[in-house]
Order: structure tokens, then sequence, then C-alpha cells
């Protein structure tokens, strides 16, 4: 039973709360009757209740400091202005400068680029023309039936005239109406000998001319036609054609990977098309603006040059014959590549065009007043030798209009007159502007600098004065730290009143000359309640409070659950529940008293009195036992099986206290008398999920005018010292409440009410979800979580890397599938991962893995699978699956982490361990989370489709399993089940975590059917086998010196051994937990096998022996379990733990076994005749 002393954690409401100010009050004190408050005179409230007085003195010194600081500022002011501006204008001097260099040079560079160009293809065209002729005349041909000859290597160098990737050149044959056929079969003959001849000069070894002529090159003047699909159309249409026939870089032009040869240029392009209607009517060069494909998504702005051949080398001569076209294609970026040097970076370069852009419908010149939108506009920045695209728009900042530099760069000198109607052709014009980075590169330090030089005067003038403002400064603000800081204690310990009175006695101590105000001592309570001589100066703080109820609510099976979890699960529980409890005495304006162990402790009508303490008492504690369904069912999510089982016992009473602070060491705010011993045996005596009250708060509740909340209890209670007393039951229905009358309505709404606000207010969507899913839903959910958590740690050890698409289909399908059954693939020892100090080294460096949804969906999936296919047993379901995973986790949790692998574990200091030791502590166990994850995962699957009878009973039926498998009949078909199912297609991605190689693999199936086979204790054969397995591993050989292959196969032994114990322990842990934990499983198990034999299914009466045979499990399997377990030095306290567990529990059932064999054989009777009588 609790103690009644108070260890409460304050008034949980702030000064700024719906209810006024605790006030002093003169309430009779426990010596003489009399107020506890003197008459003595106070000193003024604000002295104690707050540091305000030093807050507000300390922000008059901080004003003091800025007008210093205002004046010193002011003086130095104008001289560091005045030297920043100079030097600023100094800069901005050498910017300009520097900027109209740069312009210069890429001006002169753009200028020449341009004479080059047109002066090589005009070289060039002359050239083939020139041959052309000679040829011509040699073979009595004409154009277009000509070839160029060396293509790739004129072209080449042609091409080399600046150095632009995108730089590509062709050359198109004039093709008449009437030479089209005959053009086809000139194109046949003469495509392999230049296709050959360029694959030769420029090195390519991926295919032939035959191999393009075969997939590449369509053998006749064609065009890609939209309405048919856009395949490839002979052309139909009137007049001459512009027939694609060589290009450099071969293979490629316009940024497609295929030949063009034979497609019509006229009809593929409208931009040629123009082009060529220029220099058709000009017999001059054309120039248009084109995109130049990067990839399938991404173009870049450039321009073609046309440049038309004729029949001799002329090219100006009106009489010639234009028979071919050369097209030179270059992109703007190559085009001002190499323009500076690097290191002469941030100019802005604006390519500006004189003629409209084209549109889809047609052409567009000729228009007036044309908008930006409507101009060939190119922005680019030069840094050193690269260009950079800014944008098909001006996009140089305004502010540098000034600095402008412009000058027309490329003008082909057409004669406007010869044009076609609506035709252009462009002058392009370049801008050039500074950017805002070749500004930023002149800004240095050096107006900051100058400014700090004289600012320094005004430091060193300053600096004394700042030093020992300093040091006052720290000084208080130690001082003020240290008093919120105690006034922040006092205020969590006791309540508002009681500090204002303790502070008062600090004061009247100081006054009476036990203190001085300049003492800065640590606040000490033995001081403040005694004053710092050893006699008593001042009365005791208590009063006497003769109306209040007090709460006392205890966690039922809270100590057996607790047995099952690790330590820091069960703060968890209690942080969170308690919390809640006390964000609810918050808005009840309840106090809490205290928490003593499980049992919380509440009062309500104090510090403060209050008349209606027994209602908002009640409200309190049902709002209380409705948070704790809620609380728990969310928490089994997180913390496992059984949490949803815990409930709150409440017991209320109303009465005489008394309250105040009991001096001595850890002082508090403590409660006394009669009231606290009924309220704790109100809790004792009453019932799970109930709220027991008195007599005295019945009674108050109905003078309130509440009887309806209440009702009595069908017996009475015998209460130690009060003999025999009536007790009843707060209504736990409050529906039925409301609909007897709307006055009642009205005052039990807020029984309601503030559990609903809470839910309102803090349920989120997740929560909801939590509260609606069944317990299996939820322990699926658990489940899900624990194995999510594992599976990031075996991806982590993989670096991280996690490849969705698996690979080993074929492995997969050999696995479990040659013939032999699961127990015959049982082998004595499993090579583990070995320990890996530099895998550890990038895993500590690596941050955590996401699995990804598609994973956990999946694995959600799985999980929810593998509880439906646990049948309705009472023993060997779903929920026990869990409770098992829970124990391995536990075990798990409690192996030494060697290397932070450990996913179940706290991590220890690395550097003050010994890694490589404790890996070999741990048989390596730790150093594999893939290890870790199969034996959590092997619980969950170890009884899937359990029958609820023995494998001799299966083996004894000639059930088709039992045929199958002869011996270990449910274990072998639990493996095969779940492995088939998690082998299926709609797992990959699960399995794709667990293992990416063989190896992995079968590491992963052998500990999986090892594992499982483990949890068959009841074939003698097995167990003797296991036993002199255990022997062999842990005798007393030592292999340390051994060689390093017997060592490493010493090791695994012992791991393969540890685990199969591990999972031994863990399927019988509630007989190594908490005596209720053990008892509930244990009839459970019992109320199976005796539903096994009633059904028929079961040759003896297991009620015949199932005390003796309980105590023999503990003696000859149980407890020489756990010593095993303790023994092999591997999970450290646990081992301790589950010993003493086993041996208690072992005792208990000594005393109680029998009793309790009857007790289970009525409830199965009971039962059965309740599920037997008609509805």
């Amino acid at each position: 039973m609790p103690s009644y002393k108070s260890s409460g954690d304050g008034d949980m409401r702030s000064e700024t709360s719906k209810k006024s100010q605790f006030t002093q009050r003169s309430i009779p004190s426990s010596s003489g009757g009399r107020s506890s408050s003197s008459s003595e005179p106070t000193a003024p409230r604000e002295v104690f209740s707050s540091p305000s007085v030093g807050k507000r003195e300390e922000a008059n010194v901080i004003r003091a400091r800025c007008l210093v600081a205002m004046i010193l500022l002011l003086a130095v002011s104008g001289v560091a202005t005045a030297a920043n501006l100079l030097v600023k204008q100094q800069e901005r001097s050498d910017f300009e400068n520097q900027f109209e260099a740069h312009a210069t040079q890429v001006l002169t560079v753009a200028q020449s680029r341009a004479n080059q160009y047109t002066d090589a293809l005009d070289s060039f065209a002359s050239s083939v023309g020139a041959h052309a002729a000679v040829e011509h005349a040699r073979l009595n041909t004409s154009w277009p039936f000509y070839t160029t000859p060396e293509w790739s290597v004129q072209a080449e160098k042609l091409l080399e005239l600046n150095d632009d990737e995108h730089l590509a050149v062709a050359i198109s044959h004039i093709v008449q109406e009437d030479q089209r056929e005959e053009w086809n079969n000139y194109a046949a003959e003469q495509n392999p000998l230049w296709y050959q001849e360029s694959i030769d000069n420029e090195g390519y070894t991926r295919f032939t001319a035959q191999e393009l002529i075969d997939n590449m090159t369509i053998p006749f003047l064609h065009f890609y036609d939209p309405e048919n699909g856009f395949l490839p159309s002979p052309v139909s249409r009137p007049g001459e054609a512009i027939a694609y026939f060589q290009s450099y870089p071969f293979g490629i032009f316009l940024g497609n990977p295929v030949l063009l040869t034979n497609l019509d240029a006229l009809q593929a392009s409208e931009q040629v098309a123009e082009l060529y209607r220029i220099t058709k009517a000009t017999r001059r060069p054309s120039i248009g603006f084109t995109r130049i494909p990067i990839d399938l998504e991404t173009t870049i702005p450039g321009s073609q040059i046309m440049q038309p051949v004729f029949d001799g080398a002329d090219t100006k001569a009106d009489d010639r014959k234009m028979g071919a076209l050369i097209m030179l294609r270059l992109s703007w970026m190559g085009y001002f590549k190499n323009a500076l040097t690097k290191g002469e970076d941030g100019i802005v370069v604006v390519l500006e065009s004189s003629c409209p852009k084209l549109i889809e419908a047609g052409v567009s010149y000729g228009r007036e007043n044309l908008t930006e939108s409507d101009r060939n506009i190119i922005t680019y920045q030069i840094d050193g030798p690269d260009a950079v695209l800014l944008g098909d728009s001006d996009l140089h900042d305004p502010k540098y209009d000034v600095l402008a530099v412009s000058e027309v760069f490329i003008d082909l000198d057409t004669d406007k007159s010869q044009l076609p109607e609506g035709a252009c052709v462009p002058v392009l014009t370049l801008y050039v502007y500074p950017s805002t980075e070749l500004e930023a590169s002149f800004q240095t330090n050096n107006p900051a600098i100058y400014t700090v030089v004289v600012v320094v005067i005004f430091v060193f003038t300053s600096l004394v004065f700042l030093l020992y403002d300093f040091s006052v400064g720290r000084r208080q603000r130690t001082v003020m730290d240290r008093i919120t800081k105690q006034d922040r204690i006092v205020t969590d310990v006791f309540p508002t009143a009681i500090r204002d009175r303790l502070y008062e006695n600090q004061a009247k101590n100081m006054t009476n000359g036990s203190g001085t105000e300049d003492d800065d001592g640590p606040f000490n309570l033995e001081e403040t309640f005694y004053g710092r001589s050893s006699e008593i100066r001042s009365a005791p703080l208590a009063d006497l409070f003769p109306s209040v109820t007090v709460v006392f609510a205890d966690l039922v099976g809270f100590t057996a659950w607790s047995s099952a979890r690790e330590p820091h699960q069960v703060f968890i529980l209690l942080e969170t529940i308690y919390g809640a409890f006390d964000k609810l005495a918050y808005r009840h304006g309840v106090f809490k008293v205290e928490t003593v162990g499980d049992c919380y402790v509440s009062a309500a009508g104090l510090p403060e009195p209050t008349d209606d303490h027994s209602a908002v008492a009640c409200r309190f504690a049902h709002g209380c036992l409705k948070k704790m369904k809620d609380v728990t069912r969310k928490l089994e999510v997180s913390l496992g099986p059984d949490t949803s089982d815990l409930d709150l016992r409440t017991g209320i009473h109303s009465g005489q206290v008394t309250a105040g602070v009991l001096r001595g060491q850890r002082s508090r705010f403590q409660l006394f008398g009669d009231t606290m011993n009924t309220a704790a045996r109100m809790e004792s005596s009453g019932e799970r999920n109930r709220i027991q009250i008195s007599q005295v708060t019945a009674d108050l509740l109905v003078g309130a005018g509440l009887a309806r909340w209440i009702i009595p209890r069908s017996t009475k209670m015998f209460v130690k010292g009060k003999g025999e007393i009536q007790t009843y039951w707060l209504r736990k229905n409050n529906k039925s409440l409301e609909s007897k009358g709307t006055d009642l309505q009205s005052e039990m709404s807020t029984l309601e009410e503030t559990v609903e606000i809470d839910a309102s207010s803090e349920r989120s969507a997740e929560d909801g979800r939590i509260e609606e899913m069944s317990k299996t839903e939820r322990l699926v959910e658990w489940n899900v979580e624990v194995l999510a958590s594992l599976l990031e740690r075996v991806v982590a050890s993989r670096c991280g890397d996690v490849n969705h698409i698996h690979t080993l289909h074929k492995a997969e399908k050999n696995i479990g599938t040659s013939g032999r059954t699961v127990l015959e693939e049982f082998t004595p020892v499993i090579p583990l991962k070995r320990f890996d100090a530099e895998q550890l080294e990038h895993r500590q460096r690596t941050t955590a893995v996401d699995i990804g949804d598609e994973v956990k969906y999946q694995l959600r999936q799985y999980v929810s699978t593998i509880s439906g296919l646990y049948r309705d047993n009472a023993f060997h379901n779903f929920e026990h699956a869990s409770h098992v995973t829970a124990s391995v986790k536990k075990l798990l949790a409690r192996i030494v982490n060697t290397d932070g692998g450990n996913g179940l574990a706290v991590s220890i200091p690395t550097e003050s361990v010994d890694l490589v030791d404790l890996a070999g502590h741990s048989y390596g166990i730790t150093s594999d989370p893939l290890t870790q994850f199969t034996v959590v995962f092997s619980a969950l699957i170890h009884d899937v489709d359990h029958p609820g009878v023995p494998n001799t009973q299966l083996v004894k039926e000639k059930s088709r399993w039992a045929q199958i498998y002869k011996k270990s009949v449910a274990e072998q078909k639990s493996v095969d089940i779940a492995w088939d199912m998690l082998m299926s297609d709609e797992y990959a991605a699960i399995r794709a975590c667990i293992y990416q190689t063989e190896d992995e693999l079968r590491r992963f199936r052998q500990l999986v059917v090892n594992t499982v086979m483990a949890t068959d204790i009841a074939d003698r054969e097995l167990q003797t086998l296991r036993k002199a397995r255990w022997e062999t591993a842990f005798s007393n050989v030592d292999s340390a010196s051994g060689p390093l292959d017997d060592r490493v196969e010493s090791e695994d032994r012992k791991a393969t051994i540890v685990i199969e114990h591990l999972i031994q322990a863990s399927d019988v842990s509630h007989t190594m937990q908490h005596w209720h934990i053990y008892k509930k499983w244990n009839e459970r198990f019992f109320m199976e096998c005796y539903g096994a034999y009633r059904g028929g299914r079961a040759e003896s009466d297991p009620s015949k022996n199932w005390y003796k045979g309980e105590i023999g499990f503990f003696d000859f399997y149980v407890i020489p379990l756990a010593k095993k377990l303790q023994s092999c030095g591997v999970f450290g306290v646990s081992s301790h733990e589950y010993l003493n567990y086993a041996r208690a529990n072992r005792d208990e059932w000594v005393r109680e076994g029998e009793a309790l064999v009857e007790q289970y054989v009525s409830q199965f009777n009971e039962q059965k005749i309740s599920s037997d009588s008609p509805p």
C-alpha cells in the first residue's frame, strides 16, 4: 500500500489560471488551533514572488550602457563614414575601367570570328564549285550529281575555326523535279563510298557503311509525313527539292543521332525553306536563328548559315548555276567560348537580331514597332573561357545601361532590293554589359578596414569601461539566474501560497539578523525554516483543510506488465499516463499530491478550498479512467502486447487532512490524516476499471444534487479499523444519466466535457486511427514497427544501398524446394557475419536509413496476413506469438551492444570498450543486424496455423502434414507457410531489404529453420541433441589459442546454440516473468489442452497431472534453461531476472497450483455450458 506522505510535483495551475491566485488564509493550524499566518509585518510581495525587481534594475543598467555607447558612436561615426565613401569611390572607378577593357576584347573576338566564318564558307564553296565543274566536264554530268571527295577531311578543317562542340556542316543538293528518280539511284550508289570514307577518317568502330545503308538510310528523296504517323514518304510536290547529302560530324546533324541523307530540307524545315528563298533570290549567303537540341527536352540557341555553291570557282558570278547549298550550324554558346581568359569573369552580352522571329503560320517579316518578344534576342554571361546562357531575352541588369558598349558584328551586306517580298536578312548587333558579379569582384574589404581602423580608437578607449561593466554584469546575471532557478524549483515543489510564505520566512530571518542581504549562497530550505542557528525560529508551515476530496488511482496489472519490458519502456508508459493525468488535473483544478510507484495521488479542495471539491474529484477520476484506455491503446503500438490490458482502479474519499511542509531533507508539500488512509482503502478494495467512492463522498454528491452519479455497491466492504462500510460506484455510462432529465443533464455533461475537449484538441489523425483499431490490429502495427526498425539496421549495414530490383529469383526458387523437409535443413553451426570495424565506422557516420513506404506497406500486409493465419486457439495464437516476439526483442536488447548494429539496445560509448572483445562476448550475434531481424521474424511466424494439439497427436491422426514431415509437424508447417508467402511477388521489396546476395539468403533461411525448429521442445530426441550441442559449444576446452578456422567455427557454434536457447526461453517466457503473466498464459495453455481432450483429440485428461507436470516442467526445463542463459554470459541482467522469476513462479505454483487447476476446470465447464446454451 502506498505511503501517504506527499512527494507531489507542486500545483499544476499557473498564476494566470482561471482559478484565482492562492492567497494567505487564516485556517487553523495543527499547533494550537490558531492561524498559521502571523500578524507580524511582511516584506512586499514582489520581493518573494519572482525576481522582477532584479530584472527592472538590470534594465536600468542596460539603458545607461546604451546611452554611453551612443555618445561614443556619434563621435566616431563621421570619420568612419568619410573614409568608407572615399574607398568605395575608388573601387567603382577601377570596376568601370576593367569592364571597358573586357568589353573591347569581347567585341573584337566576336567580329574576328564572324569574318572567319564567312570567309571560310565562301572559300569552301568556291573549292567545291570548282572541283564540281571539273568533274562535270570530265564525266559529262551536272548538278546535283556530284559527291565531294574527302568530305570529312575538308569539313573537319572548316570546323576547326572554333572550339564549339555543337558546330556542324552539311552539303545539300538542289534536285529538280525531273531529276528525282535519277538522284535516288545516284545517292544509293554514292552513299556507301562517302559513308566508308567518313567512317575511316573519323575513327568509328561501332558500325560500317553497309550497316548504315541497311539501318539508317532511306533510299529515296523523302519527308516525314505528319498525316501518315510521321513515316518517311516520297516527295510528291512539284518543283525542286533540297536533298541532304553529306554531313559532318558523321551520323549526327542538327542534334539528330541519324543520317539525314535524302531528306528534303524544304519540307523538313520552315527555316531552311525561308533561308533558301533568300539565297535563291540574292545568290548570297543567308543566316537565321535555330534551336540546337542537347537532349530530348533541352535546346540551346544557335544559327544556321546557308552558303550557295555554284558551278565553278566564282561564287559571285551571275551566270553560274546554283547546284548545292553548304549549311553551317553553330551554337552561340560555343561562339562566345574562349572570348576571355580564365579569371576575366562577369561580362554579360546581349545578341540582338534586326529581323523578327519565324512563327508557325509563316514569316512575320515587314512588321514595324516589334516588341522584345517578337525579336531574336539572346543573353549570355561570359566567365573566362566559358559562356553561360541566361535566357532568350534581354536579361542584363538595367542599372548598367550607362556602361553599355555595342557593335554590329555580322552584316552579310545583302542588297535589300533583291530580297523576296517579306524576307529579311538579319544584321546582328552585340551589346556588352557588366554584371553584378564583376562589380562585386571589385568590392573589397578596404572600406570596412578603414572604418575598423577608425573604430579601433573607440574600442580602445572603451575597453576598460567594458571590461569592468562585463564583470559586474556577469556577477549580476549569475545571481539572477540562481534566483530564477530557485524560484522555479520552489514553485514546482510547493503551492504558490506555501512558496510565498517560505519567502516571507526567509525575509524574517534576514531581518532578525540570521542572514544578510548580500549573501549569495544557494537557497536552503532548512535555513528558510529554522534560520542560521540550530534553534527553531519559525512555526511549521502546516494548515488544516477541513473538507477536501482525495483520489487514489492505481495501475492494475502494471507490475506484471513491467516484468516483461525494458526499463525505458516502463518509464515511457508512466510518463505518458501520468503526463495525461497531469493535464487533466490542471484543467479540473485538481492538486497533484504525488506518485507512489504506480499509484497516482491527487486532491481537490486544496491548497485553495472549494465547495464543489467532491464533484471536481469525480470529474477528474472519470476523465482519468477514459484517458487511461485511450493512452494504453495508443501505446500498445509502440510498447507491445498486453499494454492495452492495463486498467485503472480508483478510490475516492472526502474529509479533513493536515497539509504542509515536513521540514528536513528533500522537503515537499505533504498530506496526512485518516482521509488519506480511507481513500487508499477505497482504491485497494475496488475493482479494475471502476471508481469506488466512500459514504462521505457520496453524501456530498447527493447534497449537491448529483445523486444520479453514483450507484451503491451490492455488498458492504470491510475496512480495517472501520468495520463494514457501504461504498458506491461512480457510474461509467454517463449517457444513461443524461437521458433522465434536463437539469441533471446540464450538471452531468461536465463529467464528459473535459475528456471530450482533450480528445478534440489533442487527438491527431494517427491517434484516431489507432483508437479505432482492434487489439489484433494494434499488435500488427507493433510487430511492423519492430521489424521495420530492424530492417533499417540491416539496410544500414550495407551502407544504405537498397536495391528493390531483386535478382535472386533462381536462388530463391532453389531454397526449400530441394526435396528435403525443413527439419532436414537443420544444421548445428550457422556461419554468422564477422565483426567489420571499417563497416562499423561507416555506419556510425551514416544517418538513419529509411526503407521507404513501399517496404513498410508490404511489411504491414505480410504481418497482417500472418496474423490471419494464426488459428483462434487459447494459447497458440497471434497474441502469444507477439508475446514471444516481445521477449526476443527484450533479450536481444540486453545483449551487450558491440558496434551500434544492435537495433534494440541502447548504445554504449565505443571509446570505453574493446569492440572486438565485445563482438566475441556476444559470439557475433550483435555484429549482424540480419541475425537479429531473423530471430525476431522467426518468433513472429513460429506457430503459424498451429492446430492447437501437440505434434504427437498430429502424427497419430495421420494428417496430411504429419505424413509429409513425420515429426516437428507444426513447426515445419509454420516455416513452409510463412516462407512460401514471403517468396511471393507481392513481398519482393521486403526480400530486397532482408538479403541481396546468395550468402545472405542462405544465412537468412538457415537462421529461420534453426530458430523455429528450436521451439519444438516436446521431441526428446531433438532435446537430447540440443543438450549435447550445448555441452560441446560451452565445454571447458579453450579454442582461443587454436587455428583461426577452429576459433571462428567455435564462435559460430556458440552463437547458433545461444540463438536456439533464446527463442526457447522466449517461447516459454511467461514462466520466467511476473506471476500474473505466468498464470494468464498457463490458464490459456490448459484451456487449449483440456479443450483438445474434451474434443477427442487427446488421450489423457491434462487436469489429472497438470499440477505435478508444471512442477516438473519448472524443475527439468524452465529453471535449467534460465541457468543456461545466465551461464552463457550474453544476456546481462535479464538472465538473472528470468532465473529469479522462474524460481518464484515455481514456488507460487506449489502453493496455489492445485486450486488453480480446479478453477481452470470449473471455468472451462462454465464456458462450455454458456457456449452450448441457445442465445
